[in-house]
């Protein structure tokens, strides 16, 4: 099976930085995404950003030009660098990562992280 672990969350003031990371281990034979999403209390589940295979990125629009998310394969890690944080930001942040367990089965499963929370506040 394969699993993601999030860590990099915590306590941080408006305008401060954070850097989550997310590592996937187990039976992988691809992964064709890796992204965060975040959950607010009250709010439902939204994508803040994604990486495919190729290197394409989206970005929800509100952490455009604040966040940049990266990805390391060699590590099968991606990453969320998150800059000028604001109370809006608070959220639980979860990896999540499209991936391909074997060639032979050749079919992809979405796998997600426990979570790390971010809170950003004076």
């Amino acid at each position: 099976q394969v699993q993601l672990v999030e860590s990099g969350g915590g306590l941080v003031q408006p305008g401060g930085s954070l850097r989550l990371s997310c590592a996937a281990s187990g039976s992988i034979f691809s992964i064709n995404a890796m992204g965060w999403y975040r959950q607010a209390p009250g709010k439902e589940r939204e994508l803040v950003a994604v990486v495919a295979s190729r290197g394409d990125t989206n970005y929800q629009d509100s952490v455009k030009g604040r966040f940049t998310i990266s990805r390391d394969n060699a590590k099968n890690t991606v990453y969320l660098q998150m800059n000028s944080l604001k109370p809006e930001d608070t959220a639980v942040y979860y990896c999540h990562a499209l991936i391909t367990t074997t060639r032979a089965m050749g079919v992809i499963f979405s796998y997600w992280g426990q979570g790390t929370q971010v809170t950003i506040s004076s």
